[in-house]
């Protein structure tokens, strides 16, 4: 199983339950090479990433964004554990380190 695809932060533990959508549906996406994240008013985008062990389970980046309109950017990692769920954290540079827990994003299709 891979980290690559749209994953929906279900929680953030230690925020209100409320913060992470506050302005969207809180996600992070993982493609190859590159990828992208919101939760609360923090948006982050990053290049690369690096995955460990064939499977991709596990990944870092280092991120560039705006939190509240503010650039900012951090470290991030992401694990799935063995219930399928995805566990992390984004650190924020001299500022938060965020935990998070997500499930893969919920994929619908319409028959032809």
């Amino acid at each position: 199983m891979s980290v690559l695809g749209k994953w929906r932060i279900v929680e953030l533990p230690g925020y209100e339950d409320d913060y992470a959508d506050m302005v969207e549906p809180a996600y992070i996406l993982f493609e190859k090479g590159r990828g992208e994240f919101a939760f609360g008013c923090v948006t982050g985008a990053f290049a690369g990433g690096a995955g460990h062990g064939s499977d991709h389970a596990a990944i870092a980046f280092d991120w560039n964004g705006n939190d509240e309109m503010d650039p900012v950017c951090g470290f991030g990692s992401a694990e799935l554990q063995a219930d399928g769920s995805l566990r992390g954290e984004i650190r924020v540079h001299r500022g938060d380190e965020i935990p998070f827990i997500a499930r893969r994003w919920p994929t619908f299709s319409t028959p032809c």
